[in-house]
């Protein structure tokens, strides 16, 4: 008997409601040009509009809200390399406790000002020779703090896939949805709203080609550990697929596309120039699989989820400023 799955498409609804009135229902832009471009009718689901700037606050907030008084008197505590840091931080300031993020050292410093200045305690490791999730499992130990990981719960893979469920309220039946993949819980939370709402979806992934964790897993049929991944895509720099996510995927995501840093570049130069909106790397991979023909042949309709807008001006500048 096949083992039930640890979301369903009522546990997406039930984070739509909670979060109603908390988090944005961001934008769903369309443009002739893209649509030229691809050769079908693109629908962009801008999360890159969403409170602290990516889809994180959806999954942050649905977790975190559901906490008894005595867990948010005594605080949370989370690892992130930077958007659900950010996401964390405002949904412990937006309940009236506290958060202590763990974050790689070299995260952009913008996210770790960002983090900061929703109020939140920064404790830093270096993700190449570190285990974030041992250092925060410690620290939430040794401080009695609630840990609200940024994909391996229920509850935050529910709250992500509240960003595909409205998409598909606002545009109606997609033939192909695309998102980014790092951890998993995006895509794990789209693809349960999407075949939950149309089993006939295809749902495509797309991670940084050096960042292929996933694929290799969904290939292996097991979770599979690569080398942390050097890429322009900080948010899917990631060792291995998690737990409960790949679960989820392996049963639902029907494939994944691989871009190179450069179709990210062109991609976040082309939504910059023609689209008038800003993405960051992770946020611009689904982008670059369209655009570059990665993702495969485009059907008639298409949703992307737009994952996060997080990049400073300087950064921009230097990813997207050269010809191309």
């Amino acid at each position: 008997m096949t083992t039930p799955l640890p979301i369903t498409l009522d546990d997406v609804r039930d984070a739509a409601a909670r979060l109603k009135g908390v988090a944005h229902r961001t934008p769903v832009l369309r443009s002739r040009t893209l649509d030229a471009l691809v050769g079908a009718e693109v629908h962009l689901k801008c999360e890159n509009f969403q409170r602290v700037g990516a889809f994180k606050f959806r999954g942050a907030y649905n977790a975190a809200s559901r906490l008894t008084p005595g867990q948010l008197a005594r605080g949370i505590a989370t690892y992130s390399s930077g958007n659900h840091a950010q996401a964390v931080a405002l949904a412990a300031r937006e309940l009236g406790t506290t958060a202590v993020i763990v974050m790689p050292e070299d995260a952009p410093r913008f996210k770790r000002a960002a983090t900061e200045g929703y109020g939140a305690e920064i404790v830093t490791y270096d993700r190449y020779t570190g285990d974030r999730v041992a250092i925060a499992e410690a620290l939430a130990a040794d401080r009695g703090l609630t840990l609200v990981p940024p994909y391996e719960h229920p509850h935050v893979m529910a709250g992500q896939g509240t960003a595909a469920l409205e998409l598909i309220e606002e545009a109606g039946e997609l033939d192909l949805l695309l998102a980014p993949v790092g951890g998993g819980g995006l895509i794990a939370g789209s693809a349960t709203a999407a075949k939950g709402l149309r089993p006939g979806v295809r749902v495509v992934g797309v991670e940084p080609e050096t960042g292929d964790d996933t694929l290799r897993s969904l290939e292996a049929g097991r979770r599979v550990e690569i080398p942390v991944p050097h890429t322009i895509a900080d948010g899917q720099a990631l060792s291995t697929p998690g737990e409960l996510t790949f679960e989820v995927n392996r049963r639902l995501v029907d494939g994944i596309a691989l871009v190179s840093d450069d179709e990210i570049r062109a991609a976040m130069r082309f939504a910059f120039e023609r689209l008038k909106i800003v993405m960051e790397p992770s946020g611009a991979t689904p982008l670059a699989a369209l655009l570059s023909g990665r993702a495969g042949p485009p059907p008639r309709r298409i949703g992307v989820i737009v994952s996060g807008g997080n990049i400073d001006a300087g950064r921009f500048a230097e990813l997207c400023g050269g010809a191309g």
